[in-house]
């Protein structure tokens, strides 16, 4: 990964010097066809410290040209491009088991395009009427291995999966009948997973074995009835669990 650098005196045998010292930035891509967007957009991070905009791409081709050039830490994908729509630029990229997180900054309000993003591996979708300030959040949030959705476009993803049994509360709608509310651990296990951590991890994080984290993940896609992490993250998110309950 690319890094800027920043210059902090040192004293030597000839006096005070300038000494470089890595800083690292959130490497970001932009790419959106329409120039004003891009400015506007550009604009925006270069407030930022702790950011820095590497390239600008206007279609779907320069995207993944760019991609290759740069390798960003974030891209903020417009679905609606030339050339490469927004949608076929994700899967390209889940081919390529490129790194970069992806957000998607979208004027649509097609909640299937939605759900398609997310299962092409999309770790945010930002609206562009949203805020300045939740844009820089979303890129910082995403970049740390966070899924990063709304609460208007995470319901309206949501109801564009099957719906998980409502097994927290112990619910008896549906499915939820004959399931049991999830565990204290089971509760923990699904909050890391809506935060972007990984088997092992949550095993090491955790003191448990990492055979033992799949264990638990079967029993509560049993329980919420999902069928994989991106259901369970974005119901975690929906219902507010991945937020850590400090005591």
């Amino acid at each position: 990964m690319n890094q800027g650098t920043t210059a902090v005196p040192e004293l030597t045998q000839e006096g005070l010097q300038e000494t470089p010292v890595e800083t690292k930035f959130i490497r970001v891509l932009i790419a959106d066809d329409h120039p004003i967007v891009r400015d506007g957009l550009k604009k925006l991070l270069l407030l930022e410290d702790d950011i820095k905009v590497v390239g600008e791409a206007c279609d779907g081709r320069q995207v993944l040209e760019m991609m290759q050039e740069h390798e960003p830490d974030v891209l903020l994908l417009d679905l609606r491009m030339p050339n490469l729509d927004g949608l076929s630029v994700l899967q390209s990229l889940q081919q390529t088991g490129r790194r970069t997180k992806v957000i998607v900054l979208t004027a649509s309000d097609d909640k299937n395009e939605f759900v398609q993003a997310m299962k092409l591996g999309c770790s945010g979708i930002v609206l562009k009427q949203t805020a300045p300030e939740l844009i820089v959040k979303s890129i910082r949030k995403v970049n740390a291995g966070e899924i990063w959705l709304d609460s208007h476009t995470t319901a309206a993803v949501m109801r564009q999966f099957a719906s998980p049994a409502d097994a927290l509360s112990g619910s008896s709608n549906g499915k939820a009948r004959e399931r049991s509310p999830l565990s204290t651990r089971e509760r923990e296990i699904v909050q890391l997973v809506a935060q972007g951590y990984k088997n092992k991890e949550m095993a090491e994080k955790m003191f448990i074995s990492e055979q033992t984290v799949k264990n638990h993940l079967h029993n509560i896609f049993d329980k919420l009835g999902v069928s994989d992490r991106l259901e369970l993250a974005l119901y975690a998110i929906h219902k507010g669990l991945h937020i850590s309950q400090e005591r």
